[in-house]
């Protein structure tokens, strides 16, 4: 049980909505900031603006899945404008409070160090990622059925990175019969592609490799997709980018060139933002529990 416990969220979306929800049921207050176009109200929770006062005695204040960008903006899928949060507002937070984002920007990380409070970014817990990872691959292969005329089963289906994303994805997509490469770095990762009965290759070697491809998923927030590459991409395959933005793909290029390439970042709030949360709302609940 979390009695006691004071947690301010600010912004986010469906994702967090879960969060509020299990720990009010766990006994924990909240307060909500950005929420003002939230239509159903959430039994124990109370709406308030971005204020410094309403911070100065919370145990933990969660930010959305993106952070905040490097003016201290935070996205709100429930308000009218985004909330910002700026110096004054970490100032007042007690030194036991913990910031909880997904990811962190340099705003987000130095304001945080320069406060001395604990930041935890949330996607780089293996407990989250690897779960996270299962609506990750759901919706990028929905997306793909979505925008082909041809069955998973049988295609000639490409995996670019073979972190926790990646693997999740290239066994999926093997479990429904599809004819899977997965390219990484590691010799490790790739050792255990070839483990799991999947073609494996070098990401150096990655333009000897996409001639036939018919679908490409790539997880590898970095330019990999590049204009050199994706000249020898056949032009009826489809690109689904599930990296971090700006993804890792030529995206210009592809278009000047017919290829259809989507970028699919945050896939988890969109087409599983209840089991999304979940998995987030335990982690936090434990966090915050073992914070004493």
């Amino acid at each position: 049980m979390l009695t006691g416990k004071k947690v301010a969220f600010v912004g986010g979306d469906a994702r967090i909505l879960e969060v509020i929800r299990h720990l009010i049921e766990l006994d924990a207050g909240a307060v909500l900031m950005g929420f003002d176009r939230l239509e159903a109200e959430i039994p124990g929770a109370e709406k308030v603006g971005p204020t410094v006062e309403t911070l100065a005695d919370v145990d933990a204040l969660v930010l959305p899945l993106a952070g905040l960008d490097e003016e201290g903006y935070a996205d709100s899928a429930y308000s009218a404008g985004r909330i910002r949060l700026q110096d004054e507002h970490f100032s007042v937070l007690p030194s036991y409070c913990q910031v909880f984002s997904g990811i962190a920007g340099p705003y987000l990380e130095q304001i945080c160090r320069r406060h001395g409070l604990r930041l935890v970014k949330l996607m780089d817990l293996d407990e989250v990622a690897i779960l996270n990872s299962i609506p990750t691959a759901e919706g990028a292969i929905q997306m793909a059925m979505e925008n082909t005329d041809i069955t998973i089963h049988g295609s000639r289906s490409m995996v670019l990175g073979f972190g926790r994303c990646g693997m999740t994805l290239a066994r999926t997509l093997a479990a429904m019969g599809a004819k899977v490469k997965a390219g990484a770095r590691k010799p490790a990762d790739l050792a255990r592609i070839r483990e799991m009965g999947l073609t494996a290759f070098p990401m150096k070697d990655l333009g000897d490799h996409v001639g036939d491809a018919e679908i490409i998923f790539n997880t590898i927030p970095a330019p990999v997709l590049t204009a050199d590459i994706l000249a020898r991409v056949p032009r009826n395959c489809l690109i689904i980018d599930i990296a971090s933005k700006p993804g890792g793909t030529d995206f210009r290029y592809a278009q000047r060139r017919g290829i259809r390439a989507l970028l699919a970042p945050s896939l988890p709030g969109i087409v599983a933002p209840k089991t999304a949360g979940q998995i987030l709302a335990g982690t936090l609940s434990r966090y915050i529990w073992e914070s004493g």
